[in-house]
């Protein structure tokens, strides 16, 4: 009988040793991946406590990284890439072989946000079936993480890289496939697509639970939310099981689309702070000074006590913050009934306009918005300046709409508009002595003013009465 024991203790403990003996890689590290391309990219993963595993990408078969697995069984390492090309392979030897298959090295992009970024051709997008179809592009990868929340910090997350097919595409982000089509065409390199988004989800979700509790102002606006049963509003839940466990991936970086969920009584004042709070705390997770291009929400009829047009002024300061850059589309927008504009395709245009520009040296493209600059009072006129004018001011229109202006009363009323050049000149009959201009300044309004190169005024206001 002790005999007996013994063996199956022996056969238990073989079983053991032969279950954790082969190297493993991290969820996010899968066959089909897509890799920065020429850069130190942090691999991880598990092995044996105390095993000495090797590390080799056949892009480079001569240089083999050999690291030591803690006693927690965790294993990192940094592994240098090469320009962009493949397919490769990547294997872990601990032993035994781990090997990923069809590995590209190109360009990684985040694509995170609430339900316009999470918006696929399943959903009902302009000209979908159409894309769909057209959608095969092996040099195209998506890593789609699943809609799962955690109160903890997750290590993995139920997810594979998957090759853009029709059928990959159309159950993805539709966003995140036309930015990441137009990044591949243009700069003719792989691009990896992370889609990381939760529709209805409020921002303060997105941000490590920490950062939002220990700010009084942020922890404030978190508490005055109503909980609803299709997503989490408890702050880092997203963050812990839809980021986490993709840090510190190797990424040129990240796009955004939210907002709609912060649009209410309470927590519009805090918003620019807030997404501050989330890219410092994204930059210091995937340890890069990645840059952050997002998308102003669009112009909707918002219900009672919900201010889209706070947000969009938060939006536009968060804009200025360091390697940031906005989307303005209310141009975009034929359905104010409809909070997810169908043309998905020029959003995820002018967001790749910003990383050509801006990370890939495309000194030709026009990508900003024009921005509210400063204003000049004259007579019973108020002549606007902006910024990212480069040769002017157009409109298709006869008469300028969307513009208000008030006098000393601080009652607006609509507004006559003249383009001048690069500004434009404001006046009413009835106010005589104007102190202030508002564009835009509502929830649904669209506009009418462009660039000459096409792009659409950004909303703004020059006064700060009190709303």
């Amino acid at each position: 009988m002790k005999k007996q024991i013994f063996c199956l203790i022996l056969l238990f403990a073989c079983m053991g040793t032969s279950v954790q003996s082969k190297v493993r890689f991290a969820s996010v590290f899968t066959d089909n991946m897509v890799l920065q391309r020429n850069s130190q990219v942090t691999i991880w993963g598990w092995a044996n406590p105390g095993e000495h595993v090797r590390l080799v990408g056949s892009w480079n078969p001569s240089d083999t990284i050999v690291v030591k697995s803690d006693n927690q069984s965790f294993w990192t390492a940094e592994l240098p890439t090469a320009d962009a090309g493949g397919p490769y392979a990547l294997t872990a030897m601990d032993g035994e072989k781990t090997t990923l298959q069809n590995i590209l090295l190109g360009e990684v992009w985040l694509c995170s946000g609430q339900s316009n970024m999470e918006w696929s051709v399943n959903h009902g997008i302009k000209n979908g079936e159409a894309e769909a179809a057209a959608a095969k592009n092996p040099n195209i990868r998506f890593y789609h993480v699943p809609k799962i929340g955690s109160d903890t910090p997750q290590e993995n997350c139920l997810a594979s890289w998957e090759v853009c097919t029709p059928e990959t595409m159309r159950k993805t982000s539709a966003i995140a496939y036309f930015f990441g089509k137009d990044l591949q065409e243009d700069l003719d390199v792989p691009i990896g697509l992370i889609v990381s988004a939760w529709g209805g989800t409020p921002a303060e979700v997105w941000v490590p639970a920490e950062k939002v509790l220990q700010d009084p102002l942020l922890n404030q606006a978190s508490q005055v939310r109503a909980e609803y049963d299709w997503w989490p509003k408890i702050p880092g839940r997203c963050y812990n099981s839809m980021i986490h466990p993709l840090v510190p991936y190797g990424i040129a970086g990240a796009i955004w689309y939210q907002g709609e969920s912060n649009a209410a009584v309470g927590q519009t004042a805090s918003y620019d702070l807030l997404m501050r709070t989330l890219i410092r705390s994204w930059r210091e997770a995937f340890q890069k000074d990645i840059p952050f291009y997002f998308v102003q929400i669009a112009p909707y009829a918002y219900g009672e006590g919900e201010h889209a047009y706070l947000i969009r002024e938060q939006q536009a300061k968060t804009a200025q913050f360091d390697h940031t850059g906005m989307v303005v589309l209310w141009d975009l927008v034929d359905d104010v009934k409809n909070i997810h504009p169908k043309n998905k395709q020029d959003v995820g245009r002018r967001l790749a306009n910003w990383a050509l520009a801006k990370n890939y040296n495309r000194a030709d493209l026009v990508y900003q918005s024009p921005a509210y600059q400063t204003m000049q009072i004259e007579k019973n006129k108020i002549r606007i300046l902006f910024d990212f004018v480069p040769n002017g001011l157009k409109s298709a229109d006869k008469q300028i709409t969307g513009f208000a202006i008030a006098g000393e009363d601080q009652q607006f009323v609509p507004a006559k508009v003249k383009i001048d050049g690069k500004t434009v000149v404001v006046s009413a009959p009835g106010v005589k002595k104007p102190v202030a201009v508002r564009y835009l300044f509502d929830n649904t309004s669209i506009g009418n003013l462009f660039s000459t190169e096409g792009l659409p005024v950004g909303p703004f206001r020059t006064d700060q009465f009190a709303e």
